[in-house]
C-alpha cells in the first residue's frame, strides 16, 4: 500500500521535520502545501529531520486547490484529519486500499471547514479529552500512519530486531 501525507499550509519547521522522518522511516510520501511557514532549508526544519531527507519521497504543491485539481478525493481514497472529524480513525479499513491519502491542516486552524464539510464521511479524528485543544500534530501523523501500517501487517517495514541480548 502507498501512503500519502499530505500537510497542509504547515507552520512549524520543527513539526514537518518529525513529519518527514515519520515519512521516511514509514515509505510514506509526503506532500506539502503551500504556503508554508518556513523555508524548505530552515535549519530547525533539516534538524528535526535529521538525516532523512536523501531517503524522503516529497512533492510540493502550490496550493490546496493545486493539490486538489491533481488529486481529486473523488478519485483518490482520501481521509481528512480532524478534531471536527466525525469518524475515529481507527475505524476506518485502511487495508482495502492500494493508496491512501490523509490531509492534516496547519497548526493553528487546521483544514479549511468548507472541505471538511464537504467530505464530513470522510473525515477521521483521533480521541482525546474533550477539556483540551489537540494533540501535537508531528504525534497525530505517527499514530494515524502506524494504525494503516498496523492493518497491513507493517508490509514492507523491518518486524524484528537486529538487536539482542545474550
Amino acid at each position: 500500500m502507498k501512503i500519502n501525507i499530505v500537510m497542509v499550509e504547515p507552520e512549524i519547521p520543527q513539526n514537518t521535520g518529525n513529519i518527514a522522518r515519520t515519512c521516511a522511516i514509514t515509505g510514506a510520501k509526503l506532500h506539502l502545501v503551500r504556503p508554508l511557514g518556513f523555508q524548505i532549508t530552515d535549519r530547525t526544519l533539516k534538524r528535526s529531520g535529521l538525516d532523512y531527507w536523501d531517503k524522503l519521497d516529497i512533492e510540493e504543491h502550490m496550493s490546496l486547490q493545486k493539490f486538489l485539481e491533481k488529486y481529486p478525493p473523488e478519485q483518490n481514497n482520501m481521509f481528512f484529519a480532524s478534531t471536527k472529524a466525525t469518524h475515529c480513525y481507527s475505524d476506518v479499513d485502511y487495508s482495502k486500499f492500494d493508496e491512501v491519502f490523509v490531509l492534516y491542516g496547519k497548526e493553528t486552524k487546521g483544514l479549511p471547514e468548507d472541505l471538511l464539510q464537504k467530505y464530513i464521511e470522510k473525515t477521521i479524528r483521533i480521541p482525546m479529552r474533550n477539556t483540551l485543544r489537540s494533540l501535537n500534530l508531528s504525534n497525530s501523523v505517527a499514530i494515524i500512519t502506524y494504525e494503516i501500517l498496523r492493518q497491513i501487517g507493517f508490509d514492507g517495514l523491518q518486524e524484528t530486531s537486529e538487536y539482542f541480548w545474550e
